[in-house]
């Protein structure tokens, strides 16, 4: 028989998408389902990042030093120091990182200025911003942006009554503070990471949007300032722009990411089958990892990694609406928005769509204090989803 004129007929699959939209919106009722998504996530773009690291730098580790394993030995201990630390962060009571606030921001200050002091700090490529023990660098700049969000919000929420351009005081000094010294180094791409926390601190506490505007216009013309005062930061810009050399110039890291996510196709070539870790592509492991992601697992594996840091930011929003502490919202909200932007504005540079800035790809890209530092951060989002109200009842049955 022909179904009658005018009725549609049921696709076979819908009854099976029905009760799929029905067990996932279920477990996402379950009082700890938000805690396990962090959990998850965690694991899952570690290991990502692991094996992209592994592929990227094998090449070059070899050629330079004879082990083709050294970079991903490093970044295997580095995410073994920031699991153990994901763990103690999940566990420890919330509202002790908010008293221990204040100091771990003057610590980082004093880091901060320490790592530019001769002798101290170790120098590459010009910039100053490391300190190296056992063969092992730790950039300051990076626990410098979480001491920030912490005591920003434990400042912002305790002056909730506080109204006109004093709502700012004393949040704003400090971060244009800590983003100078970080810019001194020189790191344009870490201070402007420290401005998206800026940002994300202010509007989630509920600073009002005429003076995010005022700081947003002053913010701007600060950066077109720093980005012309300086030679390597002009070149860069005039090559986003299309008016830099291409070939051998600033844009030659752009250019070659492009290519290689325009062979990686659908598909992609393989792990390890990838071209531009062989020399073509500087940087591979670190600031264009995404592009040898693109080129060995292809626009699929791009894709999901666009989609687990969509899920992120929903999962991270999606806590900071549950919480019943101020303090807590503001510094789940910011470390969300922190992550997500960071990767944003990777991935939106090695897709010519922004430009070069240097900021890693959290969790992917090979760096230690980065990584650390981000699973400390997905850590507390672990802490506050333990906290909200179903969660804490679960726990204690």
């Amino acid at each position: 028989m022909t179904a009658a004129p005018g009725r549609r007929r049921r696709s076979p699959i819908a009854p099976h998408v029905v009760e799929l939209r029905r067990t996932v919106a279920a477990t996402l009722q379950r009082p700890l389902a938000s805690y396990y998504l962090v959990v998850g996530l965690t694991v899952v773009l570690a290991g990502l990042g692991l094996v992209m690291v592994l592929s990227a730098s094998s090449i070059d580790s070899l050629a330079r030093t004879g082990n083709p394993y050294g970079v991903f030995a490093h970044q295997l201990v580095y995410c073994a120091v920031g699991g153990v630390a994901f763990w103690l962060t999940g566990r420890v009571p919330v509202r002790r990182w908010r008293v221990a606030s204040p100091w771990l921001l003057g610590a980082s200050l004093l880091a901060l200025c320490a790592v530019m002091v001769p002798g101290l700090g170790s120098s590459v490529a010009g910039a100053q911003k490391w300190f190296v023990v056992g063969g092992l660098s730790l950039q300051p700049s990076e626990p410098a942006k979480l001491a920030l969000v912490l005591w920003g919000a434990h400042v912002l929420v305790a002056q909730r009554g506080v109204t006109g351009v004093r709502r700012l005081l004393p949040v704003v000094p400090v971060g244009v503070l800590t983003a100078g010294l970080v810019v001194v180094e020189p790191d344009l791409g870490s201070a402007l990471g420290i401005v998206v926390v800026l940002f994300a601190l202010l509007w989630f506490a509920g600073v009002p949007g005429r003076l995010l505007g005022l700081l947003g216009g002053g913010a701007l013309a600060a950066v077109a300032v720093l980005a012309v005062t300086a030679s390597y930061r002009l070149a860069r810009l005039t090559s986003f722009l299309g008016s830099g050399d291409d070939t051998l110039g600033a844009g030659y890291q752009s250019q070659q990411a492009l290519y290689s996510l325009a062979d990686g196709g659908l598909l992609g070539d393989g792990l390890g089958q990838g071209a531009a870790q062989w020399s073509y592509l500087p940087n591979a492991s670190n600031d264009f990892v995404f592009a040898i992601l693109g080129e060995e697992l292809g626009l699929v594996g791009a894709c999901a990694v666009l989609g687990l840091f969509a899920l992120l930011a929903w999962v991270g929003l999606r806590i900071a609406a549950r919480t019943v502490d101020p303090w807590n919202r503001v510094v789940v909200a910011t470390l969300t928005v922190w992550l997500v932007a960071q990767a944003v504005i990777n991935i939106g540079y090695v897709l010519g769509l922004l430009p070069v800035t240097g900021i890693t790809l959290p969790l992917i890209s090979a760096g230690g204090t980065s990584v650390i530092v981000s699973m400390v951060s997905l850590g507390l989002l672990a802490a506050a989803a333990r906290d909200e109200p179903d969660a804490r009842v679960a726990l204690r049955r």
